[in-house]
């Protein structure tokens, strides 16, 4: 009976070759037109004018200042991230309370709101117009078009994205080893660093990288909130934006080019985490079955 099961899965996925390479030839089009030919245009036209023209446009200190910001600006908030994706993502799959729902709903708020908007609403809250503007002008405190707001709009956009990795691989784990580990006597802190986070790790590593990679390349938020002030508040993308409008496609695509280069390693080890993440999870079930 399995074979015939088997030959009945087989036959009903089956596809006549003409339609196989009609969907191979469409996927494999679309990837060259929009992903690689643009990708690789980005690295010609950085290039174009040779390699000291390149080297200068990305060492000049307004470049140099932007890819600073937008360093810091992943360091805050990608830990920052780190921290509430876990939490929440622990609190929601091992813990049932009030708001349980209302909080799943919070996290996917970021997918469904514009980062332009997002960055209005800073604007709205701490700008010198704004519901805390006075105070913060009187303790000389600024947020809008200067550093905290960057960092703030960042955290904005990318906060859903460890949660939302750890929620469905923490919910399929269930929890069952950390009730056993509480009653062998294990505490809090010793049941997540012992049996959850060794469950998670890869999980949390792709959320991460996801979260880095959304922080670098954000644009619209925090477009809204630097002030587009050149080698202050600009970010590589803010500069990438600016350097193009001043008709400086050399730099632009230069500056650009290290974007690109900073996705390409990103989706290196998302690659590689996906693919422990893949053989960890088709492992387990080996072993529960050899047991």
């Amino acid at each position: 009976m399995s074979n015939i099961s088997r030959f009945e899965r087989s036959a009903a996925t089956s596809e006549p070759k003409l339609v196989k390479y009609s969907l191979v030839l469409i996927s494999l089009s679309f990837f060259g037109f929009f992903l690689l030919l643009p990708l690789i245009s980005v690295f010609v036209e950085a290039l174009k004018k040779g390699f000291d023209v390149y080297l200068a446009a990305i060492t000049e200190p307004d470049a140099v200042s932007a890819i600073k910001l937008t360093l810091i600006a992943a360091i805050i908030s990608v830990p920052l991230n780190l921290v509430f994706g876990v939490a929440a993502a622990w609190a929601i799959t091992k813990f049932d309370f009030k708001g349980k729902h209302l909080l799943i709903t919070l996290i996917d708020l970021p997918f469904s709101v514009s980062p332009v908007i997002a960055g209005l609403i800073y604007v709205l809250v701490f700008g010198a117009q704004g519901w805390l503007g006075p105070w913060l002008e009187s303790e000389n405190i600024k947020i809008i078009f200067a550093i905290p707001g960057i960092v703030l709009a960042t955290i904005f956009v990318t906060f859903p994205f460890v949660a939302r990795e750890l929620i469905p691989l923490m919910e399929a784990q269930g929890r069952e080893e950390e009730e056993a580990a509480t009653v062998l006597g294990g505490n809090g802190w010793q049941t997540f660093f012992k049996v959850t986070l060794p469950n998670i790790k890869w999980g949390l590593l792709y959320g991460v990288i996801l979260c880095n990679a959304r922080a670098m390349g954000e644009f619209g938020a925090v477009s809204v909130v630097s002030g587009h002030i050149r080698g202050y508040t600009n970010t590589i993308p803010l500069h990438v934006e600016i350097l193009y409008n001043e008709y400086n496609f050399a730099a632009s695509f230069a500056v650009a080019s290290i974007l690109a280069l900073l996705a390409l390693l990103t989706l290196a080890i998302k690659t590689y985490v996906e693919w422990r993440l893949r053989a960890e999870t088709h492992a387990e079930p080996l072993i529960e079955g050899q047991k």
